[in-house]
């Protein structure tokens, strides 16, 4: 069985940094497309990042040159790096693989 279980989130101030991680079981995370999507309050789920299984990786426009998706084949973690922060990346944290999801993790960027 697949498990997904992210990590790393907080309260940020905006123009900070946070590194989130994904730790996948029951799957190999270099052998799949990974990806993080984000749901704000009152707003649909969106795509963030993803990387495949060749090292490709595709961002939203509205966080390219500010995330960078990456992944860690021995720890078998996907994690999202994000900096130059903003109050709209404040949202609940998804990583995802086929048709599963972990439960997310929460970011708030506010001063």
């Amino acid at each position: 069985q697949v498990q997904l279980v992210e990590s790393g989130g907080g309260l940020v101030q905006p123009g900070g940094s946070l590194r989130l991680s994904c730790a996948a079981s029951g799957t190999i995370v270099s052998l799949t497309t990974m990806g993080w999507y984000r749901q704000a309050p009152g707003k649909q789920r969106e795509l963030v990042a993803t990387i495949t299984s060749g090292g490709s990786t595709r961002y939203a426009d509205s966080v390219k040159g500010r995330v960078t998706i990456s992944r860690d084949n021995v720890k078998n973690t996907v994690n999202l790096q994000m900096n130059s922060l903003k109050p709209e990346d404040t949202a609940v944290y998804y990583c995802n693989t086929e048709i599963y999801w972990g439960k997310g993790t929460r970011v708030t960027v506010s001063s």
